[in-house]
């Protein structure tokens, strides 16, 4: 798959239960405008390194064509991109439904919420490869 025609992308943690709820919503809210995408997936591995930097799997990421947005950078773009007009269907990654971690308690939901709230990043794209 060719990175440019599946943007905007949403590359998140598909190891991760409470990640895996975080991309159906969106997926959900999307109406099938987004293509998301699992960090863990071959798709999702090839994004990071083209795209991406040792931060990736930090955090979630919102792609656009002229940036990545990670983490807190993210959600304003996401939300943008989700109350859009534009309706053109983008091809989605299945999403797995394996959680490897223990991602059920309450101590994963604070530590990921509070992950989402301290990582922040954003690559402009136009000045890379």
């Amino acid at each position: 798959m060719e990175i440019k025609e599946n943007i905007p992308i949403v590359l998140f943690d598909n190891q991760c239960y409470l990640c895996m709820k975080f991309a159906k919503t969106v997926n959900y809210f999307a109406r099938g405008k987004i293509s998301i995408v699992g960090h863990y997936s071959e798709f999702g591995e090839k994004i990071r390194k083209e795209i991406l930097d040792g931060t990736a799997l930090d955090m979630f990421w919102f792609i656009s064509k002229k940036r990545a947005y990670g983490g807190r950078a993210a959600l304003l773009p996401l939300i943008k991109s989700i109350l859009s007009e534009k309706t053109k269907k983008a091809s989605t990654v299945r999403i797995d439904k394996e959680c490897q971690q223990g991602c059920k308690t309450v101590k994963a939901v604070f530590v990921r919420s509070t992950s989402l709230i301290t990582n922040s990043k954003i690559i402009d794209l136009s000045k890379s490869k």
